[in-house]
């Protein structure tokens, strides 16, 4: 009886087991570009907020006329606060001082991008340093920020940034960018908290840890900039907040007092005064806050899918 050739078989299972294709790693950030191309809220998100950036850039220069020049004074009356659209201004002016609205409007965007932009840095940068604190340290210092945060947290938003803008002599757009930046610190401080304590128990952490890297370097080489992620993400809701909270406290009375500058939450809160009569007044600044925040809103939330791993098809 013959021994089969055990050489021959083994050659040919190496040659029936095929290959591993050899295709490139994807990055997280990568494949999550890879999902948003394809995904129609985030386009239509950055489309607005692409656009609403681009105007408020170049604003100064397309804007018809001076924002602050009483263009249209002279066709207003006892009885007519707003001039009525005519050649070279389509929306008429503003109540009272004959101003160009649509000029107004088109300015007043880059102070709405100051404000929302500014007051989310504000807040990020306070809750990055709360936040690396208790996810760094942990036990007692976790324990005493977070309490600081819970206590913030445990007052409305709008509340507690109307209570800090009312504590100023007077309302200037400074004071509405540090009201709406402190309000946004403890978002910030508990999101990043958290995604740091996952962090700390990591497989690279602890082999950094093992290889006996030091405290220092952990936190800020591998942890913070790991946690970062859904932070950022958060930022770009958080503008959309800050454009929203910001037309909140004008129209309560707090915001920025100087009304040549224009900015739409400040136009909001003067036009409320003529809704009755003027109404298309509040409606135009209204309709541009609610585009610019859900276009923020859009491509926040397309953003956070993406990266989610549990959200990933």
């Amino acid at each position: 009886m013959t021994q089969p050739n055990t050489s021959v078989l083994i050659d040919q299972a190496v040659d029936e087991a095929g290959t591993v294709d050899d295709a490139k790693g994807e990055s997280l950030w990568m494949g999550a570009w890879r999902r948003l191309r394809t995904n129609v809220a985030f386009l239509i998100g950055l489309t607005i907020v692409v656009t609403f950036v681009v105007l408020a850039i170049i604003a100064p220069w397309i804007a018809p006329h001076d924002p602050t020049a009483e263009v249209l004074k002279p066709y207003l009356s006892q009885s007519n606060f707003v001039a009525e659209p005519r050649p070279g201004h389509p929306l008429g002016s503003d109540a009272q001082s004959g101003r160009d609205l649509l000029s107004r409007l088109l300015v007043g965007s880059r102070q709405t991008l100051m404000v929302g932009v500014l007051a989310t840095l504000g807040g990020f940068v306070g809750g990055l340093v709360l936040g690396t604190l208790a996810g760094a340290f942990g036990g007692w210092v976790d324990a005493v920020v977070m309490r600081i945060v819970d206590v913030m947290l445990s007052i409305p938003s709008l509340l507690m940034a109307f209570s800090i803008a009312a504590l100023f002599r007077e309302p200037t757009l400074t004071t509405v960018i540090v009201a709406i930046a402190i309000v946004q610190v403890p978002i910030f401080a508990r999101l990043l908290r958290g995604s740091m304590l996952a962090q700390r128990e990591s497989d690279h952490i602890l082999a950094a840890r093992s290889a006996g890297v030091k405290f220092g370097p952990i936190v800020f080489r591998h942890m913070l900039p790991n946690a970062l992620g859904p932070v950022i993400v958060q930022s770009t809701l958080v503008v959309a907040t800050a454009i929203i909270d910001a037309a909140a406290l004008s129209f309560l009375g707090v915001g920025n007092s100087d009304t040549r500058i224009p900015e739409w939450g400040q136009m909001l809160g003067e036009a409320q005064k003529y809704f009755d009569s003027y109404p298309h007044l509040s409606i135009y600044p209204a309709l541009c806050i609610i585009v610019v925040a859900l276009g923020f809103t859009l491509m926040g939330e397309a953003l956070r899918e993406a990266l989610d791993p549990k959200s990933r098809r």
